[in-house]
């Protein structure tokens, strides 16, 4: 079990009409900036409830919206104009992983003298931000408790993230009820991207870190249990609730810990995002499936097999069979429980680019259960295509 730091400094309020706790963002300042995406937060009445509540608090309140899938950089650089031009205290996200990731880059952004997309190419440029807000209004990327930001710049076909223990949110609001409206296909893309963010800590070469094991297990158990339940009834709370808990644990450290290995699935999806722009969820679950039978080998069998056994329950057979069988429920679960698209080609991409994604993915592929060279990536492309 390796060496671990544990750190998180974001308090939680999790259930419904959690919302109240608002008022305490008047201990950071009094001017805020509100970042939102495209206003859906005002057709569900989540925006106005938010403003009344910001300033029965006393808080002076400056908006940003128009926050985009994939979120753009030139966004994040108006938002730091924002803040510097009106002295702003802290900055609150009310959304999903693309606004929360938004704010966390502004308010980095805000406290360094150079371009904010310094801080993408070397994190240890972060030395202070702006107190960072949340309420989360779709289940996915766990940003609500993390310490990590991505964006694309669309310039240099980019999409990468910066990380920093200051770009943990101090404050998240998590209410079920506010991913009630969410639409089947963001539902079910949200259900793969947190998957796959267990997936990347879980296989993992080591094999005495019993407990965080265990609760990437459980993670992976609580979405393929509830990710189902979810889309065939929308307003099932007690679906939406695990699934939200689900993605906030699959990336806040807790399943890493003792176990830390390095990434490999979403280094490989992040250029299919930054040149088509895609949804990261689906890229994933396009991606994941071949990534798995790329690696599985005598070597890896292993893990696969533990995977097998402990998060589907299979019995009987020899640790190949199980790993094979395992690797197939998965492709199953993303495809036909969840309808994800199953190919690259159904999302609009063909070879055109992959030799060229594949040179770029291959530097962030080399510290995994599996080092990944560029004609591994190039194999799995081909595969998914």
């Amino acid at each position: 079990m390796n060496n671990f730091t544990y750190y998180t400094p974001t308090k939680i309020y999790f259930g419904k009409g959690q919302i109240s706790h608002l008022d305490e963002l008047a201990e950071f300042g009094q001017r805020v900036l509100l970042v939102y995406g495209s206003g859906s937060i005002k057709r569900l009445g989540i925006y106005n409830e938010a403003i009344k509540l910001l300033n029965d608090a006393g808080l002076t309140v400056f908006e940003l919206s128009g926050v985009e899938a994939n979120p753009k950089v030139g966004l994040v650089r108006n938002g730091i104009s924002l803040c510097r031009e009106n002295n702003i205290d802290m900055v609150l996200a009310i959304g999903g992983g693309s606004v929360i990731d938004t704010a966390k880059s502004i308010a980095a952004g805000t406290c360094y003298e150079g371009d904010v997309w310094d801080l993408i190419e070397d994190s240890s440029k972060i030395k202070n931000a702006l107190p960072i807000l949340t309420v989360l209004t779709l289940s996915a990327t766990g940003s609500e408790m993390n310490k990590n930001a991505v964006l694309t710049n669309t310039d240099l076909h980019v999409k990468a993230s910066m990380s920093s223990d200051l770009l943990k949110p101090r404050i998240s609001i998590l209410d079920p009820t506010y991913t009630f409206s969410v639409s089947r296909i963001q539902t079910a893309a949200g259900t793969a991207d947190m998957i796959s963010h267990a997936f990347e800590n879980y296989f993992s070469p080591i094999r005495d870190s019993f407990l965080s094991i265990q609760f990437g297990e459980a993670v992976l158990r609580t979405c393929f249990k509830y990710g189902p339940i979810a889309l065939n009834e929308p307003d099932n709370y007690e679906a939406r609730a695990n699934l939200m808990w689900a993605s906030t644990n699959a990336i806040n450290g807790i399943t890493k810990s003792g176990a830390e290995v390095g990434w490999c699935c979403h280094p490989i999806e992040h250029e299919l995002s930054a040149w088509y722009d895609i949804t990261h969820g689906i890229g994933l679950a396009i991606i994941t499936p071949r990534w798995m039978k790329h690696i599985l080998n005598e070597k890896t069998v292993w893990k696969f097999a533990e995977y097998g056994r402990n998060v589907w329950g299979i019995t009987g057979g020899n640790d190949m069979t199980v790993a094979e069988e395992s690797i197939s429920k998965t492709a199953s679960f993303f495809f036909d429980e969840l309808g994800l698209p199953s190919t690259l080609s159904a999302v609009g991409i063909n070879d055109e680019r992959f030799e060229l994604m594949a040179e770029s993915a291959a530097p962030s592929c080399q510290k995994g259960l599996v080092p990944l060279s560029k004609e591994d990536i190039l194999e799995i492309f081909r595969a998914s295509a």
